[in-house]
């Protein structure tokens, strides 16, 4: 089943799984402001391109709904300017509340001054807005789920020449998610005594799979011509890690170097059954979307930040902006390996178990159980 460590995490997933169905407190009893009329939520996507957004929205949405509020939705394509004035629409149109997750994580400051002056609240969602007066901010422990990334990794090449494939430059998250990474290696060499060389560790213009692609593939050439071995990419999501694979197997290495991912993507977890990426950090879609829309809610209605958090709860955190502490809600992030794939993602219904195993022998698929229960 592993090493100590995989086990730990096995169990721990397992654990916070059971945390997450029973998480929070009552919902609030009403989604209506003080003079009757129901809360109008404007929900502000930046992207459709990585699978999970959908789902973000269909669990937010169901959520929201079942509270009685009504969610209008745009996409912005992944143009900050047209989210901007997205954004501009909707608070003319009454929106109460804004829930948005940006492309640019500074210039999306102009919606929150923008939502204050007609007196909505703004939570950004899973993705920080920088330097404003934002509300509130619901997320993952980003930083953690770098630390994960990382562990898993060197867990399984302990010593030896590694990539970090870093995400967006301009996404905050990316930045978070490096900072676990480096720790995580830094702890390990302390502990250890092994050495870990970072070859390169470049950051993508966008969370672009092709991308990826296309700078492992040339990292991958120059390192050769170089007599340098690549024996592990931490890559900071399954979109980068997809084609940080695409270019491994170019070189008929697939299977050969160890790569992480984040997100659980199908396509992603099918890679770690069949042998080609070694982790994937599971985010509970359906938990972060819950959460926000609830926040949501309770903030349209009037009550503040620091009585929201407790009141669903959670415990407080506030991250810094550049303009302020920011009041935050941090979600646990799981991680996930061949080891633990039914008792966590399978489990959780995020993908069925005969997609995720369809290209492995059926000899062996864990059995049914073992993803009921969370073993093998």
């Amino acid at each position: 089943m592993g090493s100590p460590w995989t086990r730990l995490m096995i169990l721990c997933g397992a654990a916070m799984m059971a945390a997450f169905l029973g998480c929070g407190k009552s919902e609030p009893e009403s989604a209506k402001r003080e003079g009757g009329d129901k809360i109008q939520i404007g929900l502000l996507m930046e992207t459709y391109d990585v699978d999970r957004w959908a789902r973000d929205e269909e669990f937010f949405t169901q959520q929201a709904n079942h509270m009685g509020a009504q969610v209008r939705r745009n996409v912005a394509d992944g143009d900050q300017d047209r989210q901007n004035k997205q954004a501009d629409s909707m608070l003319t149109q009454g929106v109460n509340v804004l829930v948005v997750i940006p492309k640019d994580l500074e210039t999306a400051s102009r919606i929150v001054v923008s939502a204050h002056e007609k007196r909505a609240p703004v939570v950004a969602y899973d993705r920080l807005i920088r330097g404003c007066d934002l509300d509130m901010y619901v997320t993952f422990d980003n930083e953690k789920v770098g630390y994960l990334q990382a562990k898993g990794v060197l867990e399984k090449v302990p010593e030896g020449n590694y990539i970090l494939l870093g995400g967006a430059a301009s996404d905050n998250n990316a930045q978070l998610l490096r900072k676990g990474q480096e720790r995580a290696i830094a702890e390990h060499q302390k502990a250890t005594g092994r050495k870990i060389t970072v070859l390169d560790k470049p950051f993508l213009d966008n969370w672009d799979r092709e991308e990826a692609r296309r700078r492992v593939s040339n990292m991958l050439t120059k390192f050769k011509a170089e007599g340098k071995k690549v024996d592990a990419i931490v890559a900071s999501n399954d979109s980068t890690a997809g084609g940080a694979v695409a270019a491994l197997k170019g070189e008929q290495l697939d299977g050969k170097v160890a790569v992480s991912g984040q997100d659980a993507e199908l396509s992603a977890c099918q890679r770690i059954v069949e042998g080609t990426q070694t982790v994937t950090v599971y985010k509970p879609v359906r938990l972060l979307a819950k959460v926000a829309a609830e926040a949501a809610v309770r903030l349209a209605r009037g009550e503040k930040p620091e009585q929201v958090i407790p009141a669903m709860g959670h415990k407080p955190d506030l991250l810094d902006n550049g303009f302020r502490k920011v009041p935050t809600i941090l979600l646990e992030p799981v991680f996930v390996t061949k080891e633990n794939m039914a008792g966590t993602v399978v489990k959780d219904g995020w993908h069925p178990l005969e997609e995720i195993y369809r290209n492995v022998p059926r000899e062996q698929w864990p059995s049914p159980a073992g993803a009921a229960t969370g073993g093998k």
